[in-house]
């Protein structure tokens, strides 16, 4: 992977990841079109890079993460059902992640969902978040297990169903990304990618996790580096466009380009074009 390569990729999970459009599609075609979907370093930098994204949120939120234990504790009960299906459901999950198929579909699926949430939801005027809110918000976000179906898209429409409005439904969905990419990232960078068991963590076997980071070369971690600074900057500037776009147009252009990006990932699929995540 060269430098170039890395800025492209940190740069398309900067721009989807908080946005409705689903950042797993967007990053299986950018990978592939650039011929390195099956390089080991790639799947470990598309993992990594996410670490700069969740900084966005906090830097540009710095305010509601001083504030008291209320804010914590609803983030945390939010946090709950991901954490429970995400660590049961972990072997299907990451079959689901395989198929291109799946996530092309769920694009084209979310997409139309997303023509008509406005129309739905425009009586949703509420701006304060109960537990009972956050629970249900968080077991919404857990329809993004299946790829495609966009985390952002299934927090924000999960509050809206509650009555939350459209900004405070999605900068809950923003606060709620910090402990959720978190957690999935860390686990499947020490499982899946670096080869380490819980058992290892737990009993801190030392050995093992130093000798699990040899896959990480030297020269990846200069990758690495930038790809999280060019995904923090990319992230704060689309955060801050989402919101104010969301505001005064709501959905349906989002509903539309995921219908244009899932039918272009069919399309690739049926020229026999070899997508793999």
């Amino acid at each position: 992977m060269s430098i170039w390569q890395a800025i492209i990729l940190a740069i398309v999970e900067g721009l989807t990841e908080f946005l409705p459009v689903s950042s797993t599609g967007h990053m299986i075609i950018a990978s592939s079109l650039m011929g390195i979907n099956e390089l080991p370093i790639t799947k470990i930098f598309t993992v990594n890079i996410q670490f700069g994204a969740i900084l966005s949120v906090v830097v540009l939120y710095w305010r509601r993460f001083v504030q008291g234990f209320d804010f914590y504790l609803k983030l945390f009960v939010a946090f709950i059902p991901a954490a429970i299906l995400g660590f049961a459901f972990n072997d299907i999950i990451d079959s689901m992640l395989e198929s291109v198929l799946i996530t092309a579909l769920m694009l084209v699926l979310g997409g139309v969902v997303l023509l008509f949430v406005d129309k739905w939801f425009r009586n949703s005027t509420n701006t304060e978040i109960s537990y009972k809110n956050a629970f249900l918000i968080g077991f919404a976000q857990c329809l993004a297990m299946i790829p495609g179906v966009s985390r952002s898209a299934a927090s924000i429409i999960g509050g809206l169903a509650q009555g939350i409005d459209r900004k405070a439904a999605a900068e809950f969905s923003f606060f709620l990304a910090v402990p959720t990419m978190l957690a999935a990232a860390t686990y499947k960078l020490l499982t899946d990618l670096l080869g380490l068991e819980i058992s290892d963590l737990l009993e801190f076997d030392l050995v093992k996790i130093s000798n699990s980071f040899e896959v990480i070369q030297p020269g990846d971690l200069q990758l690495l580096l930038v790809g999280n600074v060019v995904a923090f900057f990319v992230a704060m500037a689309a955060i801050s466009f989402f919101i104010s776009f969301l505001t005064k147009y709501g959905f349906k252009v989002f509903g539309y380009y995921r219908i244009a990006v899932g039918v272009a990932l069919l399309a690739l699929l049926a020229m026999g074009v070899d997508l793999k995540v």
